[in-house]
């Protein structure tokens, strides 16, 4: 019988692994509800006695019981934490202790009425934020939700019922659930429960049924929560198709695009994208296209387009800003670019008169969409909607328009003088340049103000009949027309040509300084230099003060900051809260907004590893929505430039490590061989000596007294290396300089000489006449004793050996010569690494720190030490001190 394995696919695998990879996150059940009553809360605790029969870790985190002798029953035989006390306005409110329950860490929480809003002053606005939290750090979460607090919903559930719901959670919430289960019940039944007192008490319970609980609210929020949960089924089923590779009819793909501006309908376009996006499980981008009149917006205008970008986002779309020219190529534009097959558009809420004669953009988006279709959303209160007045700029508009007046009469006073030496047609030119002037300098609509009024003028001024509009030649008609024409044409390309160029300098501005900010940091290795670079340039990039922090052990530390930026407790936590999860906290975010600083978490493919703290100055205010985007941007530089230098400073650890590893084995390997062997003869002849019973005669004693003499000079010489190769890398040996005679320090070293090198046969090679040189002699004289040992080591007893004084380019030059082996070429500059031994396996060697010690006294003398073979056979170590030091420090 033979058995067959099916292989798994790679989607499989894959889907496998960030199944492995997402177990660390707890997982959120959502209990899902048409209304209050449904019986969400009473199935989430029945679900968790469940669990706490299996063994389950289960807490009661947040229940709301409203007095229902059901819930409360259920309550009994589950462990409660306490509540957070807190007061607002007078009154003490009670919400769910985010920390008690981290700390108790179950492995399980009940948290009830997702939708919450959190009392003023706690660490998250929203209920939902909280609960995300508990995910992150690994605990499962039971919670209740009703469909109508979904954000993509407000507007429909308004539309339906009369109420707008203020409490709503973005629908991304819903989206990362890992099961979501509908409570469902009839609408009757739960009319029939809001009657008997089952979901609020008799007086609520009678204003509910007046306003929000009909029998057609019902139905149609019923109908909305089966949609929900049904698209939510089909998600997980097309998940197991594709995690299991069953072959299934696959759609293709949509690509949505919501047009973002400041009008009041931009919100109710990004819930209606959201809405279609989640019918059709489609792909969807928020736009907004930077042209130049939105530098002309009013503040509040700008700030709409900050809040809408905001909730855009928050409902899962992927935000983009553009500037761009006209608002319609733009758009048309990236839709092409990027595959986008739906474009959704508000109806225009301009005049029909003004529509025609500037046109809409519903109107160019349907003409140049080609294939792509165009969803025309309208406003639900059409007709009662507020019009707003735009300031673009207040005082200074009428400025414009002022100068604009004063323009056309320079014009006409320039004329007066030239109006009796020249035709008058020939006149249209000053005119002409004052539109121009005016067009370029005070913009468009001003432009065409001027040339109107330089028609009028010239006609008034310089066209017979003089002071009258009256024409009694009627070729100056033309002219008329033709001033008009050339000069609103003149206005208009004068202006566009000015607010492309404001335009161009505001994108080379910023991608100037952005490209000033990358390439200093490129240049900079160290983590200090970054750090000043990170504060300086966005403290000047968006007149800030910034203050960067950084994980030491288990807290943050400011690495560099503004001189006037100085954090408290409190803001230091916010800044900890946003490097642990990863997201923006702090002022103008909805995670503890009132913190002075927005904290921005500085994130790589490894993870977080800092935080960049910004905070406005006294003259500045919060940035807008394009200025965000910028930051994040530079936030983005900052920390791949910050991983950079710790993954630098990272490899110089291991690096240091690895070679502290290699010495530490080495040096492990010496005391075990070089110590040992030592202490082990010693330890013999004294033991042989010690012993009463044995039968040794005075020769035999003095031959072992002279063995353990001389295994005890070879110990002290060993341990006398590794204290001065210690005192040279801590820079504790400091150089006795004094001349000295060369031969001097030859024959102190030749009497130092011990063990075999002491019976060597030497020759020394000096002139009588070599001067003096400033030397240490002690260390010098060492440096010679360590060459001569080492000679007397790989050369033969028999052989000579030979030491060279000489003078050659004002240098002292001394070398040391023998005849052995010689070295290996590949060796010969690696013999004055610490513990490195030549491979001699027939020859006695050492511990491999004699030539090393030697390399650090010559270098600290500002001399050089080399080795190389004698061509006879041998080898050769030669060093060179000069006749002249340079000066040291302090000299």
């Amino acid at each position: 019988m033979s058995v067959e394995y099916e292989r798994p696919s790679p989607d499989e695998l894959l889907a496998r692994l960030r199944s492995e990879g997402e177990q660390t996150r707890g997982k959120l059940r959502m209990f899902l509800g048409y209304a209050a009553g449904v019986g969400k809360t009473y199935a989430m605790l029945e679900a968790a006695h469940q669990r706490l029969t299996a063994g389950v870790d289960v807490v009661v985190g947040y229940v709301e019981s409203h007095g229902r002798s059901e819930t409360e029953a259920l309550l009994r035989g589950l462990e409660i934490i306490p509540r957070l006390v807190t007061e607002y306005r007078g009154v003490q409110v009670t919400e769910m202790d985010v920390d008690a329950v981290l700390a108790r860490r179950p492995q399980l929480a009940l948290v009830d009425e997702l939708a919450h809003t959190n009392a003023p002053g706690l660490r998250h606005a929203k209920r939902y934020q909280d609960v995300e939290e508990l995910l992150a750090a690994g605990i499962d979460v039971y919670t209740t939700l009703n469909v109508q607090h979904l954000e993509s919903l407000q507007d429909v559930v308004a539309q339906i019922t009369g109420v707008t719901v203020r409490e709503t959670v973005p629908d991304t919430v819903l989206d990362q659930a890992t099961e979501v289960e509908l409570i469902d019940l009839s609408a009757e039944e739960l009319l029939q429960r809001l009657k008997e007192g089952k979901v609020y008490v008799p007086e609520q319970a009678a204003r509910a049924l007046q306003q929000f609980f009909r029998r057609g609210n019902l139905t149609a929020l019923r109908e909305i929560a089966m949609r929900r949960a049904a698209g939510r089924v089909d998600d997980q089923m097309r998940t197991y198709m594709h995690t299991r590779d069953i072959v299934g009819p696959w759609p293709a793909t949509e690509r949505l695009l919501v047009c973002v501006s400041p009008s009041l309908l931009s919100d109710r376009l990004v819930r209606a994208a959201r809405r279609l996006a989640g019918d059709l499980h489609a792909e969807w981008f928020a736009l907004y296209v930077q042209t130049a009149a939105h530098d002309r917006l009013s503040p509040a205008r700008r700030e709409r387009v900050a809040r809408t970008l905001q909730l855009a986002e928050e409902l899962g779309a992927q935000v983009r800003i553009l500037p761009g020219a006209s608002v319609a190529e733009a758009i048309i534009s990236y839709a092409h670019k990027h595959n986008i097959t739906k474009i959704i558009a508000g109806k225009p809420l301009q005049p029909r008169w003004r529509e025609l004669w500037r046109g809409s953009l519903v109107d160019q988006l349907i003409r140049a969409s080609g294939d792509i279709d165009v969803y025309v959303i309208n406003d639900a209160s059409d007709g009662q909607k507020p019009r707003e007045r735009s300031k673009r700029g207040g005082r200074w508009s009428w400025r414009r328009y002022l100068l604009s007046v004063l323009l056309v009469v320079a014009a006409s006073l320039l004329s007066v003088p030239v109006y009796r030496l020249m035709p008058p047609t020939n006149l249209v030119m000053v005119y002409l340049a004052a539109v121009m002037l005016a067009a370029v300098y005070l913009g468009r609509g001003p432009g065409m103000l001027a040339a109107l009024l330089s028609v009028l003028s010239f006609d008034f001024f310089f066209v017979p009949p003089s002071l009258t509009l009256a024409v009694s030649d009627t070729k100056y008609v033309l002219t008329f027309f033709g001033l008009f024409a050339v000069g609103l044409v003149i206005s208009h390309f004068a202006a566009r040509a000015s607010e492309h160029a404001r335009m161009a300098q505001q994108r080379e501005e910023v991608s100037a300084s952005l490209y000033a900010f990358t390439r200093e940091l490129t240049s900079a290795v160290s983590l200090d230099s970054i750090s000043e670079i990170i504060i300086r340039h966005v403290g000047e990039s968006f007149d800030r003060d910034v203050v960067l922090l950084l994980p030491e052990g288990d807290r943050l530390v400011v690495r560099a900051g503004s001189p006037k930026t100085a954090l408290d407790e409190s803001e230091l936590a916010v800044a900890f809260w946003t490097y642990k999860q990863g997201h923006p906290a702090g002022r103008g975010t909805d995670t503890l907004p009132a913190a002075r600083v927005r904290y921005l978490p500085l994130k790589t493919p490894r993870g977080v590893i800092g935080v960049l703290g910004v905070e406005p100055t006294t003259s500045s205010s919060d940035l807008p929505p394009e200025q965000r985007l910028l930051m994040e941007t530079f936030a983005s530089q900052a920390a791949s430039a910050i991983e950079r230098a710790l993954l630098a400073e990272q490899a110089r650890y291991v690096a240091v490590a690895r070679t502290t590893e290699r010495l530490q084995t080495a040096l492990l390997n010496t005391v075990s061989h070089d110590l040992r062997t030592p202490l082990a003869t010693i330890t013999g002849v004294l033991s042989t000596l010690n012993d009463d019973q044995a039968q040794l005669d005075q020769e035999t004693r003095h031959s072992l007294t002279e063995t353990a003499t001389q295994e005890a000079e070879r110990l002290n010489r060993l341990v006398g290396n590794l204290l001065d190769m210690t005192r040279l890398e801590a820079g504790a040996l400091k150089l006795m300089r004094e001349p000295c005679e060369v031969d001097d320090v030859i024959g102190a070293a030749l009497g130092q000489l011990s063990g075999p090198a002491r019976d060597r046969q030497v020759q020394v090679n000096a002139p009588e006449d070599l001067p003096l040189v400033p030397m240490d002699f002690v260390l010098i004289q060492q440096v010679l004793v360590n060459l001569l040992d080492n000679a007397a080591k790989y050369s033969l007893p028999d052989t000579l050996i030979e030491i060279t004084a000489r003078l050659a380019d004002q240098e002292m030059h001394i070398e040391v010569a023998d005849r052995g082996v010689g070295i290996p070429p590949d060796d010969l500059n690696r013999i004055f690494d610490k513990f490195f031994r030549v491979n001699y396996p027939d020859r006695t060697t050492g511990s491999g720190l004699g030539l090393s010690i030697c390399k650090g006294i010559v270098e600290l003398h500002g001399g050089r030490i080399w080795a190389q073979n004698r061509p006879a056979g041998g080898a050769v170590v030669a060093f060179r001190l000069p006749l002249r030091p340079a000066e040291e420090p302090g000299t």
